[in-house]
């Protein structure tokens, strides 16, 4: 696998880091999954900058949001994967 662009650190992580410097839009990405040492290939719909987050598979409105094996958050508008995951598509279940 060449140097990844995105990392999961669960198999079963809706999401995944983006670890270089913006990303654009169509790029094809590899994303490394920590749990297992296995790897993910999916293209870019939005630009995503360093530190944010992707969805790495669709989500659906209502799905819980989940990075690190852990629930992070509710999806409330549809993600497909290679979507940028923000506010603007998730909320916290906290509040």
């Amino acid at each position: 696998m060449k140097e990844p662009q995105f990392i999961m650190h669960d198999a079963n992580d809706s999401c995944a880091v983006c670890v270089v410097e913006n990303v654009k839009a169509n790029a094809k990405v590899d994303c490394w999954v920590q749990e297992d040492d296995s790897s993910l290939e999916f293209q870019m719909s939005t630009d995503i900058k360093i530190g944010h987050k992707v969805a790495a598979k669709d989500i659906a409105i209502g799905d819980d949001i989940i990075k690190y094996g852990v629930v992070i958050g509710k999806c409330i508008q549809s993600i497909k994967v290679g979507e940028h995951l923000h506010v603007h598509n998730t909320k916290t279940k906290r509040w």
